[in-house]
């Protein structure tokens, strides 16, 4: 009899990763962890071809039988069924109304049944609750803050994606407030000039004091959305990852004075395990 192999994936805007993952000690297998670009706007045929290589750069020499692949996705995404509705986000409009399970299985040669999919926000949570920042609490709540707003929420040992992206805010929805286009978009109203992306507004600092002020700024946003979920949700902790979450510390001080005025005292924490805590949480389909 074969023995199982676990196959944890992430698919991103611009790269794949993936490793075998240990499921009964939560972890990365030693050297097995890739990540490699993809051309998110090329064509159906690559797009699968540079998945599946990826996979199999993973699993090489391993029978099809023996693999069990978990894959973390970014919505909007039919995850049972395995079919891609992600159009207009300038990432795998190719794939639109595809069945994207069948496609990469034939590229594996494995049967459509050993792949599944999660929510890739819910696979970050699921995670870090299995060995990182939420270890140990029976609820939390998790945010990946980058190019789009991922959100999913930790309850009886299960994360779920909580599709908070698209949830009314100020003039418009959350993620117009909650990603690195706010960001941009913000600095350039403001001073004129324009940056690429949120870590080169970060590198400005400390010389630009608008920095700063926008990062309180976007503190405060993060309070103000968070605070409704909190009373709902109850959490024990709430952690956030993705690109953002690298400058946590920068708005952190405005977000929790936010969060503090409204009497909420939930901790906030980077994850801690970087990008093995979607690849841990989507292997853990299987377990």
């Amino acid at each position: 009899m074969a023995v199982q192999k676990t196959v944890g994936v992430d698919i991103g805007g611009t790269h794949i990763t993936a490793a075998l993952v240990d499921l009964k000690e939560g972890t990365l297998l030693a050297d097995t962890h890739i990540r490699e670009h993809v051309d998110a706007k090329g064509n159906k045929t690559n797009i699968i071809h540079s998945w599946a290589q990826g996979i199999k750069n993973v699993t090489a020499g391993s029978a099809p039988e023996e693999l069990r692949i978990g894959i973390a996705m970014p919505g909007p995404f039919d995850y049972a069924k395995g079919i891609s509705l992600m159009q207009n986000q300038e990432k795998y409009d190719a794939l639109y109304g595809i069945n994207v399970k069948e496609l990469l299985a034939d590229a594996l040669q494995v049967p459509p049944a050993h792949i599944q999919f999660m929510n890739d926000a819910a696979c970050f949570l699921q995670g870090e609750a299995f060995g990182g920042a939420a270890k140990g609490a029976e609820r939390a709540i998790g945010l990946t803050l980058g190019t789009g707003l991922g959100s999913a929420f930790y309850r009886d040992g299960m994360a779920e994606d909580a599709a908070l992206w698209r949830s009314p805010f100020k003039e418009g929805i959350a993620e117009d407030y909650l990603s690195s286009r706010w960001f941009t978009k913000r600095y350039h109203s403001l001073s004129g000039n324009e940056v690429p992306n949120v870590k080169s507004l970060v590198e400005l600092l400390p010389s630009d004091a608008l920095v700063q002020s926008i990062l309180d700024e976007f503190g405060r946003h993060l309070g103000q959305f968070l605070r409704l979920y909190i009373d709902r949700e109850k959490p024990e902790v709430i952690v956030i990852g993705g690109n953002i979450a690298q400058s946590l510390e920068l708005f952190k001080p405005a977000l929790l004075k936010t969060l503090a005025s409204q009497g909420i005292s939930a901790p906030v924490k980077q994850g801690e395990l970087g990008e093995a805590a979607a690849l841990i949480g989507a292997a853990s389909l299987w377990k």
